[in-house]
């Protein structure tokens, strides 16, 4: 039997969210409902409201939470009612090319819930990321819970569903930051500031945070940052090479995703270093580079899907660090909010005011 709750919906593009009754159908085959607990608001709902992701309205925002399993449907074995879980938006199928290569984290076919939520009136939701959690209780993808310690505080452990892992994963995954490594981040919102944490619990002797807001380098600074750019006031370049003994950093991670932080990021590294794009860039975002320099300065340009993370390895691995003190989880979040309270966030999202505002239902 279906389930009627509220739930935090973008209408259409531009216009202030909306609290309104949201029907959540029953678990299907390979499909579970999850009581939510706690979902930050990620910069990725912004986007989704804005029409930045596409035009698939009306969208079910929020896809940073953790919750308890409800209910699963059938052939459903890797989570049961009751378990303490973190959503994912990359439920891996494990018959892919790259699964069958043993890359799991690269699946190209990832997958989420077949049914759809709905409005009371029968209008089909798009859900944030395939997960859509501002709301009492969601529909997805068994395969989209991952497991972990139940002792760990929801509102910390559901920002690993998406930007605190982006961004740890930016840099100690696809990055490969490692002891007495040098690295510039370029934008220090919750991705950033994730890279940076990332980056110092892997042993980076020098961790350069780069941004235009001195509040943000601020909380860079509490995050593991040896030392802050303000690129409104310096060039970033120029200070990022000075830094680094005039060499550039080894990995240059660009968490904002612009034509011109990627450039940045491209002339501040190192030779034969690495640069990570792990912002979203619009769709109508383009760069220009001079083949040559990208020729002749070797090492590596990448992207970071997802912090190129495997949820069922990682999410559980953070966890653990952040109970034994060892990684920040709790520090990504400034304010608890209520479902009421999105649009606002948003106006202080846009104002750079908060790290994270975190819904608790």
């Amino acid at each position: 039997m279906s389930s009627t709750v509220k739930g935090v919906i973008a209408r259409s593009k531009g216009a202030p969210v909306e609290v309104v009754e949201i029907v959540v159908p029953d678990p299907g085959p390979g499909e579970a409902v999850v009581k939510i607990q706690a979902c930050g608001v990620c910069h990725t709902d912004l986007h989704y409201r804005e029409g930045g992701i596409n035009d698939e309205f009306p969208f079910l925002l929020g896809h940073e939470a953790a919750g308890v399993v409800e209910a699963v449907g059938e052939g459903v074995t890797e989570v049961a009612p009751g378990d303490f879980v973190v959503l994912n938006w990359r439920a891996v199928c494990g018959q892919c090319r790259s699964c069958a290569k043993g890359k799991p984290q690269y699946c190209f076919n990832t997958h989420n819930a077949k049914q759809k939520m709905t409005l009371t009136d029968g209008t089909e939701l798009s859900p944030a990321l395939g997960i859509g959690a501002f709301i009492e209780k969601t529909l997805v993808a068994a395969g989209q819970c991952t497991k972990v310690d139940p002792q760990a505080p929801a509102a910390a452990a559901g920002l690993l569903g998406c930007g605190v892992m982006a961004g740890f994963g930016a840099a100690v995954n696809t990055g490969g930051v490692s002891r007495g490594d040098s690295i510039a981040v370029i934008g220090c919102g919750g991705v950033g500031n994730a890279a940076i944490a990332g980056a110092a619990l892997a042993g980076a002797s020098t961790i350069i945070a780069v941004d235009v807001d001195a509040r943000k380098l601020e909380w860079a600074k509490g995050f593991g940052a040896t030392h802050v750019v303000n690129s409104k006031e310096t060039d970033a370049v120029e200070a990022i090479r000075e830094l680094t003994g005039g060499n550039g950093a080894d990995v240059v991670v660009d968490a904002v995703g612009r034509p011109e932080t990627y450039e940045q990021a491209f002339y501040a590294r190192d030779l034969a270093g690495t640069v990570v794009l792990v912002g979203v860039p619009t769709p109508d975002k383009e760069i220009t580079l001079p083949l040559i320099e990208v020729f002749g300065r070797g090492g590596a340009l990448k992207s970071s899907w997802y912090g190129d993370c495997l949820p069922s390895r990682d999410f559980p691995m953070l966890v653990d660090l952040a109970q034994q003190g060892r990684f920040p989880l709790n520090d990504f979040i400034t304010e608890t909010i209520s479902l009421d309270d999105v649009e606002k966030s948003f106006e202080k999202m846009h104002r750079g005011e908060v790290l994270r505002s975190v819904v608790e239902l």
